[in-house]
């Protein structure tokens, strides 16, 4: 994979305690720098979403075992700012061996049209990543939708591992906002079109402001010419404005590598 810096990554900082901790966790502080001047610049115009929060900021750490036996670890950070223009967000990926840093930045959002929800969303990164996708929904209780994505095929890391070139189909039954469960099917219909996700998800509210989160992953198409179908999971657990997530993805991004991935995030 090709790295590519990001120059903003490379300013002279000037408080003396910054530098210092640059020098010993360059990676989070760069970043910490970054957020803080993306949140300065868009919290003063932001409303909160209805019900929510606006602010999600996601810390990852990732373990990545291949065909081998070897592991390397890897960092993820992200933040993403909800408002009347959706949703906007700013992360950062590393492997421990830093043969594959990049910064990505992204916005998505949904517009009701009659009976229709119509979604779109933008990504970029270093690297001269560029893609989007758009999506459409209709439905309340049980709703149906379906979605295109497509990329310049230039190297990205995102926050859900599906393929980025593909088709998707969704159904299922929402009780209400946080209480759902739903069967999505994403299938790559470019470079590698036998290769398909289906997920099987449930999110439902319970005691004391917590929410629960299960999906069921079944993967299956053709790795390094032999066909692989293959289950992996995510788990999930918010309380009140914190969140815990755990998941085990088999042969990830249909390469030889098994990815195990724990995420914990604030929401302000």
């Amino acid at each position: 994979m090709i790295t590519h810096q990001n120059p903003w990554f490379q300013m002279n900082l000037i408080d003396h305690t910054v530098k210092v901790a640059q020098q010993r966790a360059p990676i989070i502080t760069t970043l910490l720098s970054i957020l803080m001047m993306f949140t300065s610049t868009v919290s003063l115009s932001q409303d909160k979403p209805e019900g929510g929060t606006p602010f999600k900021l996601s810390a990852g750490l990732y373990s990545m075992k291949d065909a081998l036996g070897r592991t390397q670890m890897a960092q993820d950070l992200n933040l993403r700012v909800s408002s009347t223009v959706g949703n906007t967000w700013i992360g950062y990926f590393e492997t421990q061996s830093k043969d594959l840093q990049q910064t990505r930045i992204g916005w998505d959002n949904a517009f009701k049209v009659g009976a229709l929800r119509i979604q779109p969303s933008l990504q970029s990164a270093t690297g001269g990543f560029f893609g989007g996708s758009l999506g459409v929904e209709t439905g309340e209780a049980l709703f149906v939708g379906a979605a295109l994505g497509r990329t310049n095929l230039k190297n990205y890391v995102n926050l859900n591992f599906d393929p980025n070139d593909s088709w998707t189909f969704t159904t299922g039954y929402r009780w209400n906002a946080q209480h759902t469960v739903s069967l999505q099917v994403v299938r790559d219909n470019r470079e590698n079109p036998d290769q398909q996700h289906i997920h099987l998800t449930y999110r439902t509210p319970f005691a004391d402001n917590k929410r629960l989160l299960i999906d069921l992953l079944v993967k299956s198409g053709t790795v390094e010419n032999e066909h692989i179908k293959k289950i992996g999971l995510m788990t999930g657990l918010d309380w009140g404005d914190l969140g815990l997530r755990f998941a085990y993805d088999p042969k990830v991004n249909f390469t030889s590598t098994d990815m195990k991935r724990f995420i914990f995030s604030y929401r302000y």
